[in-house]
């Protein structure tokens, strides 16, 4: 089975690049939009070599995983396009529940729970699952966006800063040819939700609803610096609400998350 889009998007005109194996999607992602590709178009692979995470981890996804990179032109802001991350987010847990109808009948109680992890992340039994990373690049007048999905499929990396898990050890046997198809569908849905940032409000509500660790202490690592509190919620912008032991709310734009038990190693 070759990878295809789902029956949703080909009929919203969204085309696909497929490769046995490349180095990164979202850079084969850039390089179009470099040259004029317009969007709306998917780059996926089951076998990526030289794909970059946040900070510019490596972001490799041996065989059997999936790297997929969603390429849109957009007449937005940069700082509109950042809230994006959330609709990938959502996108990508309605076609994990999709794909896990089977496992969820087969396994009952212990069957997978998928939840949001802020900013960009998803997770499984508090492991991560699945990675999503944003680039944007000023084409002309426009933006183009590129939102890069990593799904540990058969395999989960080691050494993680948040422990990994794959699909597989899950107990969902699917394909990264099927996840996609479910994915690429739910993508279309989400975006229409957004609506080139018009739509925040209910993405964020509906993120929320799915959220890791709100209410819980959390610990962000910036970089620069380590904020503890308590995890509030999202704002309008997407930044991370900390309320602190003082009762201050403080945003957060980007860092390092730890929730519970393991904010106490992410102050360390």
């Amino acid at each position: 089975m070759g990878f295809a889009l789902g029956p949703r998007a080909l009929s919203a005109g969204y085309r696909l690049a497929a490769f046995e194996r490349t180095g990164s999607t979202n850079t084969d992602a850039i390089e179009h939009a470099r040259a004029g590709e317009p969007g709306s178009m998917w780059f996926v692979t089951s076998d990526q070599t030289a794909g970059r995470g946040r900070r510019q981890r490596a972001w490799v996804a041996p065989k059997g995983n999936l790297a997929a990179s969603v390429l849109e032109v957009l007449d937005i802001a940069p700082a509109v396009a950042a809230t994006i991350g959330f609709a990938a987010g959502l996108a990508e847990e309605a076609a994990l529940e999709k794909v896990s109808l089977e496992a969820a009948l087969r396994l009952g109680p212990d069957r997978p729970r998928y939840a949001l992890k802020w900013p960009n992340d998803v997770l499984a039994g508090g492991k991560k699952l699945v990675g999503i990373g944003l680039e944007a690049e000023a084409i002309g007048d426009r933006l183009a966006v590129v939102v890069g999905i990593g799904t540990n499929v058969v395999a989960a990396p080691e050494g993680t800063p948040t422990p990994a898990v794959s699909l597989a050890a899950l107990g969902v046997q699917i394909s990264a040819e099927e996840l996609f198809s479910a994915l690429s569908d739910a993508w279309v849905e989400f975006l229409g939700i957004w609506d080139n940032g018009r739509g925040f409000a209910e993405i964020r509500r509906l993120w929320l609803e799915r959220a890791c660790g709100l209410g819980e202490r959390v610990a962000i690592n910036t970089g620069t610096m380590t904020l503890e509190g308590i995890f509030d919620t999202i704002d309008d912008t997407g930044c991370l609400i900390v309320r602190t032991v003082d009762g201050r709310r403080l945003p957060v734009a980007a860092g390092e998350v730890f929730f519970g038990s393991a904010a106490s190693v992410g102050a360390a």
